[in-house]
């Protein structure tokens, strides 16, 4: 009997469930769109039920396309939208509140405070990370802090904490295992990444006990099996990495020194440093990218909280087009951008700024401007902000940058991936397999399950599908830089 892998890929706007099979091959794939929740300005929540919902639905649903039941799975690997926090009753399952998303900016006014009192640099140190609203530590802290009576019942051990990885695990077991990687818990501002624990001053810090942080494991390991009629037979979890690491690994970035971008809702890129962390001195983040048979991997990563989520604002905000899928033919109907600079910074800017009160602005626009250079314009501002985060790695390191490796929905816009190759002026890489993400967890709970024998089997399943080369002269890509880092410094600040 054939087996399959089953990939739980919990996005930030979607559940989607992807079956693999020993090739590495998509043999079915499902998908659900789940609410998005906007209570002010800068705040957005999801319902932790509607995200559980979604996903076991789009599970039954991949599997009942190729007529297969749990009984085929040789393991379940999940990777989530990473940050997004979790508050529930440990007894009724029942959380406390919506999960507050990486996204939101609430929080922004205390991690003002926590600059202001001079915690930067120990924070830094211990985590990797900087002091910023998008990381789950503030999300915590607010949740104990303004749900009535949260605060007392974390104390008495009644709640507990998790990222999606964490609340999935919790929803599949029933409750019997409370667990999360140490790709997710690098990603808290509460977890010592040179210790690999919970770290007690800052648990002090944000005042959350210990008692709500789940257990940390590897990203490879089985760490239960599935306790619910859903699968009809036990499933072993064996693999979570958060999806920015899933996709690095699903890319077989395993080498130090490889780059990788993820053009999902946001953009993410990720540098392998090795096995030790690497702290850097131009605004990027240090994160644990996996740990696999004991030993940790590390990860500059520049985080840019708004990519292909630009697109779904020209859809759903602007309404100039009907489908994500319609913006590069659009696009493609003006030769340039007509000197409009369009920088999405909707939630503020993630690396290499770190401003919390940006705003997304659009400059250049004349009588002369129509839809197609707004298009154009939003699809140039995403490579723009990965050529910043790009030169912030170069300058951390002192090493050239050779090739970029790129995976997510944008990706397989081909006007998008000339643009990105042109303003970086190096090589950019698409592979046959863009899911990488959900591709990364599978391969995490493949090896755990032997289903795939070593990471070495794994590079042989690697393939390309298209290298775009840079064409563009360097004086033009030398005056658009000019222009772009103009419009960046007209939007920084906006709201404060």
């Amino acid at each position: 009997m054939e087996k399959f892998i089953l990939a739980l890929d919990q996005g930030t706007t979607s559940s989607r469930a992807l079956l693999f099979d020993h090739n590495g091959n998509i043999r079915s794939v499902a998908q659900k769109e789940f609410t998005q929740i906007f209570p002010k300005p800068g705040w957005v929540e999801h319902d932790p039920k509607e995200i559980w919902s979604s996903q076991v639905a789009v599970a039954a649903e991949a599997m009942s396309k190729i007529s297969i039941n749990g009984s085929y799975l040789q393991g379940i690997g999940i990777t989530n939208q990473r940050e997004t926090s979790i508050v529930w009753d440990k007894k009724t399952s029942e959380p406390v509140y919506n999960a507050i998303v990486w996204q939101d900016r609430r929080t922004s006014s205390f991690c003002d405070e926590l600059k202001e009192k001079g915690l930067t640099e120990i924070i830094r140190k211990k985590t990797g990370l900087v002091i910023d609203a998008y990381f789950s530590g503030t999300k915590i802290k607010w949740i104990l802090d303004n749900i009535k009576g949260a605060r007392a019942r974390a104390q008495k051990g009644e709640l507990a904490f998790g990222t999606v990885d964490t609340w999935l695990v919790w929803k599949l077991t029933q409750g019997r295992r409370h667990v999360t990687d140490v790709s997710n818990a690098s990603r808290t501002m509460l977890f010592n990444i040179n210790t690999l624990k919970w770290d007690d001053e800052l648990l002090a810090l944000f005042d959350i006990p210990i008692a709500m942080m789940p257990e940390v494991a590897s990203s490879s390991e089985v760490y239960d099996y599935t306790n619910t009629t859903f699968f009809a037979s036990k499933v072993p979890i064996g693999g979570i990495a958060g999806d920015q690491q899933s996709a690095m690994f699903g890319q077989m970035c395993v080498d130090e020194g490889m780059v990788k971008n993820t053009y999902g809702t946001g953009c993410f890129i990720l540098k392998n440093t090795g096995h030790k962390p690497f702290l850097s001195s131009n605004n990027l983040i240090t994160t644990i990218a996996w740990q696999i048979n004991g030993q940790v991997t590390y990860a500059l990563e520049g985080s840019i909280f708004i990519g292909g989520a630009v697109v779904q604002w020209l859809r759903d905000g602007l309404g100039i087009i009907n489908s994500s899928a319609e913006v590069e033919a659009l696009a493609a109907q003006v030769p340039d951008n007509g000197d409009v600079f369009f920088v999405p910074s909707f939630t503020g800017m993630g690396a290499p700024y770190w401003d919390q009160y940006a705003r997304g602005i659009m400059v250049g626009i004349s009588r002369g401007t129509n839809r197609s250079h707004i298009a154009r314009a939003a699809l140039e501002g995403i490579a723009y902000q990965t050529m910043d985060v790009m030169n912030a790695m170069e300058a951390d390191t002192c090493l050239k940058i050779t090739e970029l490796r790129v995976d997510g929905g944008a990706s397989a816009n081909n006007l998008l991936m000339q643009f990105q190759a042109d303003i970086i002026g190096i090589p950019v890489i698409r592979p046959e397999v863009v899911e990488t993400t959900a591709l990364g967890a599978a391969y995490l709970a493949g090896l755990s399950t032997g289903f795939w024998a070593n990471i070495d089997e794994l590079k042989k399943q690697w393939q390309l599908n298209r290298r775009f080369f840079p064409k563009m002269s360097k004086e033009m890509t030398d005056s658009l830089k000019v222009k772009w880092a103009d419009a960046v410094v007209r939007a920084k600040s906006w709201s404060k």
